[in-house]
């Protein structure tokens, strides 16, 4: 990690601070054709990734580049349209960088959605499911390499609940009011972009994975780091079983996305409704 970290991410902070003066209590990525929530937000303002300095740029179909400020039901938000992996040749710090930004920013809650495979055979295509914890050690790195900035957070962060179990139960109590059927399970990362191969999958069923995708960990550690507390969602698109493995496109994991995007933006705001900040 860069030594001169903590002052980029102040730069980045300045230059939003001169455009737009909410300060965040809740930070929201948005995965893979999960972007329509945001336009719930009330009283939207925005800055274009390009527009900031230090901040990298979106490559991915599915992500849009932009950070969305406004206010859910009365509480001041932050939201990322599109985020960054490291296939895309990114390192690990500007993979995790818009965390820092957010938590600089003074938000205290990071909500993140992925776009994943179902590894678990009880799930279906279209489902939710609730993160409860994460495999990360398949990524070929950790964000927290190299020195540590005080300022940032601790040198050894704790992660034996990375995912908040008050926010956890919350969105599982607010998927039961609403009548929704989610799931709950972990969530492996891995590095992509390339999909996995039959064998691949059943290792990662065995290692305890209900999930699959190339995204949220490093985010989540860092938030962590922040710390922040964290509520992961995963939409399934498709179903990583070995046996019955089928051919995938980008296109298919969208339209699965975009369609089960609904029930996942109401989800989101109502635990933003009903959370404690």
């Amino acid at each position: 990690m860069s030594t001169t970290l903590c002052e980029h991410v102040q730069a980045t902070v300045k230059a939003i601070r001169k455009k737009i003066h909410l300060i965040p209590d809740i930070a929201i990525v948005l995965g893979s054709g999960l972007g329509a929530v945001s336009q719930q937000i009330e009283g939207r303002r925005e800055m274009v990734y390009e527009k900031l300095p230090h901040f990298p740029i979106s490559t991915v179909q599915g992500h849009r580049g932009a950070l969305v400020f406004g206010t859910v039901k009365g509480r001041r938000v932050m939201a990322m349209e599109g985020r960054f992996h490291l296939y895309e040749g990114y390192s690990m710090e500007q993979v995790t960088y818009p965390i820092r930004v957010a938590r600089a920013l003074g938000a205290k809650i990071l909500i993140i959605s992925n776009a994943a495979g179902g590894l678990n055979p009880l799930f279906a295509q279209g489902d939710l499911m609730l993160i409860a914890d994460q495999i990360g050690l398949l990524m070929g790195g950790n964000p927290l390499i190299g020195p540590n900035d005080e300022r940032l957070g601790v040198r050894f962060p704790d992660m034996s609940t990375p995912y908040d179990p008050a926010l956890l139960e919350l969105a599982a109590s607010v998927a039961l009011q609403e009548r929704m059927k989610v799931q709950q399970g972990v969530y492996v990362g891995v590095q992509g972009p390339s999909l996995e191969t039959r064998a691949e999958y059943r290792f990662l069923r065995m290692i305890g994975a209900d999930a699959v995708g190339m995204s949220t960990v490093p985010e989540v550690i860092v938030a962590v780091h922040g710390g922040m507390r964290v509520l992961g969602i995963s939409c399934i698109t498709d179903l990583c079983l070995p046996d019955r493995l089928k051919p995938l496109t980008i296109e298919e994991v969208l339209k699965i996305a975009s369609t089960t995007e609904p029930k996942l933006s109401r989800l989101i705001l109502k635990v933003i409704e009903k959370v404690t900040v």
